[in-house]
């Protein structure tokens, strides 16, 4: 490619929390620019977030149907690439669906619909245009996250017995939604977040953490949800016993009143031979811990060449010893996608470590984790089959 990749973004204004933070990860590398926008439904809103990004105003959308459309429209050399939905949870399907009828790829922010139903059929519509698809599990990107998956897949801890996955925050100790957090007012509200709140939005994140570093699929789980702050709609706290395709059982832990906690999600994976610790509060590292040997600390940086595997180093930005973090994980998200679609574009075949991002199958274990984590909390029975 001898360009930047060309981005619409659907919401994101400057009302939104989550689309700055898609727009720098975006930008991190060069690849890609913003193009155009549907950056809010109040049109006075998407004006401003418009002006506020130095969009063209021709190409600043009050709708993204007008977005897809008009972009639709332009010649090749100018209309967007992809379109990023960064939207609450209920409005990700149309603009998905829209976008995929118009021949644009696209990025989601997860998870990637309402209902199940939803992720199957962008599933029958990305399989039917042969597009591409991404969607920003953020934890997956950073590098010692990718060091474990890689060692996880090489055998080095033998076969895997036990996973441990926790994401604890605590910004939702009270009851937030009625005190004017947005946020809070929209990820607690069914009709805009979906049928669960806390394993819904974090919990999906540790369910996919677990499943990419391990490798394996979760096969049965057996939940319980709780609703902790009085006169909230939907969970906000729970504990889901699991098991793996291989016959691992595993225990994932999230919640969002866990007072005093920020966004620190862990893992623990044990085989037979070892084990291996990643938390996001000190994301450079990995601990791994041996059967018959002392414990080892893996470190991120693009100069460990000699230690890493090609995945970890491949996410690598910085020498060692400077931070990798949370913008850094999303960037990678980004740049894999980029750099995979410039190959399609190219004509050439994209690396491993390329298509190395969430795709559309991920969204849908991530929706039905959702559905099967709410039906076993609702149910008598110990177990309840994993169902996709």
């Amino acid at each position: 490619m001898n360009r930047k990749l060309r981005m619409g973004m659907v919401g994101g204004g400057k009302d939104a929390f989550i689309g700055a933070i898609h727009r720098i990860a975006a930008n991190m590398d060069g690849l890609i620019e913003v193009a155009c926008g549907a950056l809010s439904i109040n049109p006075d809103i998407a004006r401003d977030s418009g002006r506020a990004i130095f969009l063209p105003e021709e190409r600043t959308y009050t709708t993204f149907e007008e977005m897809i459309t008009k972009e639709a429209a332009l010649p090749a050399d100018r209309r967007m690439d992809f379109v990023t939905i960064v939207t609450p949870n209920f409005a990700h399907f149309a603009p998905a669906m829209m976008a995929m009828d118009h021949g644009f790829h696209v990025v989601i922010e997860k998870p990637i619909a309402f209902t199940l139903d939803e992720a199957k059929q962008l599933k029958q519509q990305q399989e039917k245009t042969g597009l591409i698809l991404c969607l920003t599990h953020t934890y997956s990107g950073y590098p010692m996250v990718k060091q474990a998956k890689a060692m996880v897949r090489d055998g080095a801890f033998g076969k895997i017995r036990k996973v441990y996955v926790e994401y604890p925050q605590g910004w939702l100790s009270k009851l937030t939604e009625r005190e004017g957090n947005a946020q809070a007012a929209w990820r607690t509200d069914p009709k805009r977040s979906g049928k669960s709140g806390c394993m819904g939005d974090i919990g999906t994140h540790a369910a996919h953490l677990a499943e990419y570093v391990t490798g394996l699929q979760i096969s049965k789980i057996c939940a319980d949800l709780n609703v902790m702050v009085d006169g909230r709609a939907l969970d906000d706290d729970g504990g889901v016993l699991l098991r793996f395709t291989n016959g691992a059982t595993g225990v994932l832990m999230a919640s969002q009143v866990a007072a005093g906690e920020e966004n620190d999600i862990k893992i623990r994976v044990y085989g037979e031979k070892g084990g291996l610790t990643w938390t996001q509060a000190d994301p450079n590292s990995l601990l791994v811990r041996w059967l018959d040997q002392p414990a080892q600390i893996y470190r991120a940086g693009g100069n460990y060449g000699d230690r890493l595997s090609p995945l970890a180093l491949h996410n690598c930005r910085t020498p060692g010893g400077h931070p990798e973090g949370y913008l850094e994980a999303f960037g990678n998200i980004y740049r894999n996608f980029a750099l995979t679609l410039s190959a399609r574009f190219d004509g050439t075949q994209p690396t491993a470590e390329m298509l190395d991002f969430p795709q559309v199958d991920e969204g849908i274990r991530g929706m039905a984790f959702i559905d099967n984590v709410v039906k076993s909390s609702q149910s008598e029975m110990k177990w309840t089959d994993h169902i996709i």
